[in-house]
């Protein structure tokens, strides 16, 4: 790529020449490895311009640089880094040693504490990865969100779009959710009820902000997803863990004098399980009675491929009490974090202000390529081939487990997008996901879904959503000899 010529400035009160200037910034640049090799430099005209120099300024330092093996000239074509010169390896901080400011009196390390230390980054370099909520890139139609980029990036498009919106979401893309999406889980809600978020994480931080505060309780499930209790420590509020069973979340094993719940009604994480009415019914009528609010993180509804997915909660919810968090992040790709609440319209104020303060609105581009995508048919075609694609999988999934005896803790027939397996007895689950990487296989460990780690040391999840279906039976095997040894 070209180096632009504002990296390059000129100090006219240091009495050292402009022309030495120039030459010590283009050699510290190449040793320092901030200017690689083959990077094109500005034209010497271009470069003189910028700086406010005779032309010949510039000129001379090229042609002595050139001599020295720094740049190489290009008849034509310019001037550009030279590989004949080595950068440095990084020298210490030379300011290191004299006094430094001490941060860990000013930053209490709150949110620090809550980082994740079981994932993988570099997941797609092994060939087996049972990893939860990334994309395969073979399900999406890159031509289509191409276009409508394009379309969102139109003349047409591009003043309302690149225009600030002062806490207000694209109308077309709340229209086609309020239309389209959310009647698809039994949802009805105008555009005073629906908020624009990062995705859902985003969304339960949002909630979560809005709701608590130190002094304030709140209940998850146990096990859960793990970002939710990242998102519920900084608040300050006292958080129980509820264990779930084979029906979710028990509303008669809630504490009292609480002001939210979080739960996974429809598909719960990690298990699967989905909540039966008449807990659904009760957990409502509970909310109403004891003043709590329930925040529904309704993340994998489009993925109920093996038979018609139950309605949300919130579709039952006729006193408002719920807040319902959607997220396009595992229908499109997880890359997007493009998501939405709907709720009350006292909360939507609330929690536009909160968003407001954080980061205005997300990307006006980005909301309106994906409005795009969904009105044209796009999303529609993808979920069509998403359903598909991770039926074979399941089927595949289920297949090769049975064949080893592997047997799911949990049975649930709504489809998704993962397995929640109970280890034999005597397996630690983060050990045998340390031991699994060894072997190109990777899984998530059991611990970080519970309050209580080592309560998870029985349990893994494994997912089918990023792997293909003819690795899947020789994964599944090397899992299966991993038990045995």
């Amino acid at each position: 790529m070209p180096i632009p010529a504002e990296a390059f400035f000129l100090d006219r009160n240091t009495g050292i020449p402009l022309q030495a200037q120039l030459r010590r910034q283009i050699i510290a640049g190449v040793l320092e490895g901030r200017f690689r090799a083959g990077e094109k430099l500005p034209s010497s005209r271009h470069l003189a311009t910028h700086l406010g120099v005779a032309r010949v300024t510039v000129a001379q330092a090229f042609a002595e640089l050139v001599a020295t093996d720094y740049l190489t000239s290009r008849d034509r074509s310019g001037h550009f880094i030279s590989d004949r010169i080595e950068p440095l390896p990084p020298t210490p901080d030379p300011s290191a040693a004299g006094p430094r400011f001490d941060w860990s009196t000013r930053i209490d390390g709150r949110f620090r504490a809550t980082e994740r230390t079981d994932r993988i980054a570099g997941w797609r370099g092994y060939r087996y990865p049972f990893v939860y909520g990334q994309a395969d890139a073979a399900l999406v139609d890159h031509t289509a969100w191409r276009d409508c980029a394009v379309r969102a990036l139109g003349r047409r498009e591009f003043i309302p779009l690149t225009s600030d919106l002062y806490g207000e979401d694209d109308p077309e893309l709340i229209d086609y959710i309020a239309r389209q999406i959310l009647p698809r889980r039994g949802i009805r809600a105008g555009a005073d009820r629906i908020l624009l978020t990062l995705g859902a994480q985003n969304g339960l931080w949002l909630a979560a902000q809005v709701l608590l505060s130190p002094g304030r309780a709140a209940a998850i499930e146990d096990p859960c997803y793990p970002g939710l209790r990242q998102i519920l420590a900084p608040t300050g509020a006292r958080v129980t863990a509820v264990p779930v069973d084979a029906d979710g979340l028990d509303p008669d094993r809630l504490p009292p004098g609480l002001a939210a719940v979080f739960t996974t009604a429809s598909h719960q994480s990690p298990t699967g399980t989905a909540m039966p009415e008449p807990r659904r019914r009760a957990l409502l009528d509970r909310a109403l009675r004891d003043g709590f609010a329930v925040i529904e993180d309704d993340y994998e509804f489009e993925m109920s491929f093996a038979g018609s997915p139950s309605p949300a909660l919130k579709a039952r919810d006729d006193a408002g009490a719920v807040i319902h968090v959607g997220s396009f992040s595992k229908t499109v790709f997880p890359g997007l974090r493009l998501g939405y609440i709907v709720a009350d319209p006292q909360v939507i104020r609330e929690a536009r202000a909160l968003r407001a303060l954080v980061l205005r609105h997300p990307p006006g581009v980005l909301q309106r390529t994906l409005a795009y995508y969904l009105s044209l048919g796009h999303y529609d075609a993808q979920m069509a081939r998403m359903r598909v694609a991770y039926a074979r999988r399941r089927a595949a999934m289920t297949e090769a487990m049975t064949a080893h005896g592997l047997i799911p803790a949990a049975e649930t027939d709504r489809g998704g997008s993962s397995f929640w397996m109970r280890l034999p007895e005597g397996v630690v689950s983060a050990r045998l996901a340390a031991d699994l990487r060894t072997q190109d296989v990777l899984i998530e460990p059991g611990e970080p879904f519970f309050a209580h780690p080592p309560d998870g040391a029985g349990f893994c999840r494994l997912a089918y959503s990023s792997i293909p279906v003819e690795r899947i039976p020789e994964g599944i095997a090397r899992i299966a000899r991993a038990l045995k040894t």
